[in-house]
């Protein structure tokens, strides 16, 4: 708007134009303009740049440029054992409409959080990308990046193509178009246009400019709206709504629908046609009869998804965790042992020692009425051994006639030993989709110190224990330790 011809210009003769309402509000229109427009200039100073719309010039190649291949992007968070869950559903949502899974990285434990679901107060699918976005970046920055594939063993999956994967770190270097290498150097000048260039890239991948023509589908879908199924309901309510107290307190209109993944996102749909599609959380759990946001379990009409959910069902740690579990079950305990995995520090478990160790209580004094002493016991839990004392635990560690414990450190040598082995493999690295040219391998940092690698093993042990297994309730570790027990990850 062209704001100094908006009332003409000046007036001709001697006469002075008596003061309109016009004009005697002129000044105060233009104060009040120049200050609307000073405001504006200065929200474009100050505003995330990465909620502002990218220009054609700064997208990253593939939106002008792809080689037919497409990929699928989510946002893990929480946990190791919640974003293990997400990668066994990323897995299954890749299967189904068949694009490469970008595997990420494995994030700082709750780096990131998504919110809650039952309470429909989550990340926005935008911010959410975004900040685990940024995570990744600040890992391969810090030089301590491990992959999910570093830890999970997928070659079972890769063998028989049922599944393609592209490691996250080769994905931006060929997405972004960029040297990850440089991450590494010392030239601030260098980092400073590398760290723009991939913030940019991040920016447009999570969704802030939208969707962008056929490059790239940022789906706006999460646990308060939607449901995913495949081969079943769509288009229903799901069972499970927010109720009128919950929406009056959250001002929340939302309604959970069930829809077909495959019918909303796949081949025919605007998603489906591009090259790269981003979901932000795919955690999903089981919450008054229905599922938070995914409800896949089988697939009796496609023979492949099916194989592939029944491949998921359980996934195993890379040989070298399990060979290392292994190894300090037979060798270092070498005798039946009960393993306790107790979490007594983090979130709502720091409130109930008392229900924690009643448990563990009940199950050693009936192997005493069982079996001779001492009973070997493995202590899985963040409570520091300095700070046993005047806990259970202490007591236990006091009673030495009657059991023997035994933990596992971060520094022991069998930890070391085996975070070396996992970084020289590099399985993450050596992901790539056999359709793809770009090999961005050497395009990377080696690491500065060892992965943090000991609660993997640790699983491993308790998988071992054959006097059982006393987990935490509603811990999801001790669900995972169930799970490899059940599927005998130790045998």
């Amino acid at each position: 708007m062209d704001f100094g011809h908006r009332h003409g210009g000046g007036v001709a003769g001697k006469w002075k134009k008596r003061p309109t309402i016009l004009n005697s509000c002129r000044a105060p229109l233009l104060l009040s303009t120049f200050t609307v427009i000073a405001l504006f200039i200065s929200s474009k100073i100050f505003i995330s740049p990465s909620l502002l719309p990218l220009s054609r010039d700064s997208r990253p190649p593939q939106c002008t440029h792809t080689s037919g291949e497409k990929y699928l992007w989510y946002a893990p968070h929480s946990g190791f054992s919640n974003q293990l869950s997400e990668f066994r559903n990323a897995i299954l949502m890749a299967a189904i409409l068949n694009r490469t899974l970008i595997v990420p990285p494995v994030l700082d434990h709750h780096a990131v959080a998504l919110g809650s679901c039952p309470k429909f107060r989550v990340l926005d699918p935008n911010e959410l990308r975004f900040r685990v976005w940024n995570h990744g970046i600040q890992l391969i920055r810090d030089r301590r990046y491990v992959s999910m594939a570093d830890i999970v063993d997928l070659s079972s999956l890769v063998a028989t193509s049922a599944v393609r994967f592209m490691d996250f770190r080769i994905f931006v270097s060929k997405w972004c178009d960029v040297n990850l290498s440089l991450a590494c150097t010392a030239d601030s000048s260098m980092h400073s246009s590398l760290l723009e260039k991939l913030r940019r890239c991040g920016s447009l991948l999570s969704g802030y400019d939208g969707n962008v023509d056929a490059c790239l589908f940022a789906s706006q879908e999460d646990c308060r709206t939607t449901v995913w199924t495949y081969q079943t309901d769509d288009g229903i309510l799901d069972s499970f709504q927010a109720d009128e107290e919950l929406k009056k307190k959250r001002k929340t209109s939302f309604s959970r629908t069930r829809k077909d993944v495959s019918r909303a996102l796949g081949p025919g749909s605007t998603a489906g046609s591009a090259t790269v599609l981003a979901f932000g959380s795919l955690f999903t759990g089981p919450y008054k009869g229905s599922e938070s946001h995914i409800d896949i379990h089988e697939a009796p009409n496609d023979q492949r998804v099916q194989s592939v959910i029944q491949k998921i069902e359980f996934l195993q740690f890379v040989p070298e965790i399990l060979n290392a579990g292994k190894s300090f079950a037979y060798q270092t305990i070498s005798a039946p042992f009960l393993c306790a995995q107790l979490r007594l520090l983090d979130g709502q478990f720091k409130n109930h020692w008392g229900g924690t160790f009643q448990v563990l209580k009940q199950t050693l004094d009936s192997l005493k009425q069982k079996g001779s002493p001492p009973i070997h016991v493995f202590i899985m839990t963040d409570l520091p051994q300095l700070n046993w004392t005047g806990s259970y635990l202490g007591g236990l560690e006091k009673d030495s006639d009657a059991f023997k414990l035994f933990v596992l450190r971060e520094d022991d040598e069998l930890v070391a030993e085996t975070a070396k082995k996992l970084v020289n493999a590099a399985y993450g690295l050596k992901l790539q989709s056999v359709s793809s040219s770009f090999d961005g391998r050497e395009q990377h940092c080696s690491p500065l110190s060892l992965p943090d690698i000991l609660l993997y093993v640790e699983e491993t042990i308790c998988s071992c224990a054959s006097l059982g297994f006393v987990g935490t309730a509603g811990s999801t570790i001790a669900n995972s330790i169930e799970l490899m027990r059940k599927n005998r990850a130790c045998s």
